[in-house]
């Protein structure tokens, strides 16, 4: 227990009390992979590092961050401009498509109309500056929440805008230098070569969504000057190579591959000749792999896209989060749920999401500390989120409940927990413990709304009580 009254001053905001009090609260999704609004798939092509550096071009259109302004209903790859048009218009014609071109840093739980929490899949396009470490772990937690990550790379040596990093440099940074969980989590790294050419070809498996899904099947795909991944199945049970150099097999020189990682799914092809359509701006020297003869490049780039963003089903990679037939699409939707990524997604009051050592976090630094002031004294935390039509829901969260009230039977301090106009518990003093302690509601009946999760935590005049709470979800399938 701690002392019988306290000055409480957080480093940052602390998830205090999230003993899921939630009172009005709407639940929103704020992570990577938010709820689909009927069947719009949302994707976002990253053009903030350097993307167009060099010969590069890769771009859906130069009208950033929207294409429709550039024309509001292509028909043909001309009608946008850039060597990444023909995948960007085979994805507008299917009118299934959101797609959006990020030009500034990447975020995860802001206010930004590229923010990560507004789409279902991130195209990070052999990428050629270095992302910061806010970014890396804004795209780690996109995905760790159920968003969908397409890494294309090219090869060693490929720095095109001569700043001493090309791809595989970049993309074996993110996923092993970052915040989130730099112990290989997706199950593969990039292999340093120059693979000058050649036709990988695809593996058997007639029931992969990615070699056989709604845009084609997928026999072979290009390599013109590119590279392989090794994969890791010790450290990703899930990471599974699709198509592989000439000559290799198993965990070894695949060329395009699939993993998942937490909700999220992650795919992985080592060179961008495949998706250069041979046109763009001028004054680039561009190569049309898209429509190469001898490979089936946009079925596997526009199969694999849908896979990512939720808009086919299947288990490639081991199965996980983001796609899936049904009615409803298993993901995790809350943003931030472990609050790791500080005061960002929730709305919280001062010093409630917060890495203080004067309270544990569960896993990880961060968690959300309501009250513990010693003093009369409100604490809020909220976060809104669309629950899908036809999804069964789950609210959970870690609870630890300190207090220096001696009383046995009266309730000073309280958190509330609620969804939308629901009270779904409330706690106390009178529930202090050693530890955390899980909390488990069904909030199914809210499906098809969006509903704010909220929790409140009301402190009285003496003797604090900490509500802390750590490791949210609403887990929904």
């Amino acid at each position: 227990m701690l002392g019988s009254s306290r000055s409480r001053h957080r480093l940052t905001t602390a998830l205090a009390g999230l003993g899921l009090l939630v009172t009005g609260a709407a639940l929103q999704v704020g992570t990577g992979a938010p709820a689909h609004a009927a069947t719009t798939y949302r994707v976002l092509f990253d053009d903030g590092h350097a993307e167009e550096a060099g010969n590069a071009d890769w771009i859906i259109s130069t009208s950033k961050p929207d294409p429709l302004a550039e024309d509001s209903s292509p028909s043909s790859e001309t009608d946008w401009t850039g060597a990444l048009s023909s995948w960007g218009v085979a994805l507008q014609k299917t009118g299934a498509y959101s797609l959006k071109t990020a030009t500034s840093a990447l975020s995860y739980g802001g206010s930004s109309a590229t923010d990560l929490s507004k789409f279902d899949a991130l195209v990070l396009p052999e990428p050629n500056t270095k992302f910061t470490t806010a970014e890396k772990t804004a795209i780690m937690n996109f995905v760790k929440a159920g968003g969908g990550l397409f890494m294309i790379s090219d090869h060693t040596g490929a720095d095109r805008n001569n700043d001493g990093y090309d791809a595989v440099q970049i993309l074996n940074d993110l996923m092993t230098n970052n915040s989130v969980d730099s112990t290989d989590p997706f199950g593969f790294s990039i292999d340093s070569l120059n693979i000058s050419s050649g036709y990988p070809a695809a593996i058997s498996d007639s029931g992969d969504p990615v070699l056989h899904g709604s845009f084609g099947t997928v026999t072979k795909s290009l390599i013109a000057n590119g590279t392989t991944a090794t994969l890791k199945p010790s450290d990703n049970a899930n990471v599974k190579g699709l198509v592989y150099r000439s000559g290799y097999s198993g965990n070894t020189g695949a060329f395009f591959l699939t993993s998942t990682f937490g909700s999220g799914r992650v795919a992985f092809w080592g060179d961008s000749s495949p998706i250069d359509d041979g046109t763009g701006q001028s004054g680039n020297t561009l190569y049309d792999g898209w429509n190469d003869s001898g490979a089936t490049n946009a079925a596997l780039a526009l199969n694999a896209t849908a896979w990512l963003a939720g808009a086919s089903g299947g288990s490639s990679g081991g199965g996980g989060g983001g796609g899936g037939g049904g009615t409803c699409t298993s993901a995790q939707l809350l943003g931030n749920p472990g609050f790791e990524s500080g005061n960002t997604t929730w709305t919280a009051g001062s010093g409630v999401i917060t890495n203080s050592s004067s309270e544990a976090a569960r896993t990880g630094s961060y968690k959300a500390w309501l009250d513990g002031y010693g003093s009369a004294h409100t604490d809020t935390l909220s976060q809104s989120v669309t629950i899908p039509s036809g999804c069964s829901a789950t609210l959970s969260f870690y609870l630890h409940v300190d207090t220096a009230e001696t009383t046995t039977s009266t309730a000073y301090d309280k958190l509330t927990v609620t969804a939308g106009s629901t009270t779904l518990a409330t706690y106390s003093n009178l529930d202090a413990a050693s530890g955390y302690v899980l909390k488990s509601f069904d909030v199914s009946s809210l499906a098809g709304t969006t509903a704010t999760i909220k929790f409140t935590g009301v402190e009285g005049s003496t003797l604090q009580t900490s509500f802390v709470i750590d490791d949210t979800a609403l887990n929904v399938s």
